[in-house]
């Protein structure tokens, strides 16, 4: 099966590490995220990868190459200006259109979350084009609950009762008639195919998931990794 990774992205908020590279290779643990990527999907019999790229194209080339080093099959498909996500993986059609199924990753999160029961999932919905993979919402804040003007307790960053979008998508070929030219599918494709019922969400309750979008995730993430894959840790 193939992987897509949208791996262009500027990483303004990581500054000064994206100053010369993008997010995707920001080190955590000694690691690039996109290898950390590249290693979790490898887990779950994904060898063949696809990656979009835009800014700083030449340094994911550099690392990675031919992806022989990390025992897979690596591609590229560079955009000459930005074409947000949407664009991005309208651009990668001539690569992806002949595959039944196939995943999609934002090239800035770390998650172990397993895609096979979403990809079964999305195998037998005859008329769901796509799905998202669904994590609880963590408040990024400590919670004080109050009864009767009482502080009754305090609870550190609890997980929340609201789903957030993880970011990883299965599609099938059928995905390319919605995406624009030009634009992010979260604000075009999704919503249609939400709209006509063609789009499905498949919700992950047990797995680490994070999004990395300032230094103090990195932190936090680089924890999180010594425990879940202490033996592949750098650092």
């Amino acid at each position: 099966m193939k992987a897509a990774i949208l791996a262009g992205g500027f990483g303004k908020r990581l500054r000064p590490l994206t100053e010369d590279r993008p997010k995707p290779l920001v080190e955590v643990c000694g690691r690039p995220i996109l290898e950390w990527q590249i290693l979790w999907l490898k887990r779950f019999k994904v060898d063949e990868f696809v990656l979009m790229l835009g800014y700083a194209k030449e340094k994911v080339i550099e690392y990675l190459g031919s992806g022989k080093r990390l025992g897979v099959k690596v591609s590229y498909v560079v955009e000459d200006e930005p074409l947000g996500t949407g664009g991005a993986i309208k651009n990668a059609e001539s690569i992806l259109r002949n595959e039944e199924i196939f995943i999609v990753v934002n090239g800035d999160i770390i998650t172990d979350l397993d895609p096979r029961p979403m990809i079964e999932d999305l195998r037998k919905s005859k008329d769901v084009v796509a799905e998202i993979a669904l994590v609880p919402m963590r408040s990024p804040y400590g919670i004080v609950e109050i009864e009767n003007g009482y502080i009754r307790a305090f609870r550190e960053k609890p997980t929340l009762e609201y789903l957030v979008n993880a970011g990883v998508y299965v599609m099938k070929p059928e995905i390319f008639k919605y995406l624009p030219e030009q634009g992010d599918i979260e604000t075009t494709a999704f919503p249609k195919l939400a709209s006509q019922k063609k789009l499905k969400g498949y919700i992950y309750r047990d797995c680490y998931w994070k999004s990395i979008d300032t230094i103090k995730d990195l932190e936090e993430v680089s924890s999180a990794l010594k425990k879940l894959y202490p033996d592949l840790c750098r650092a």
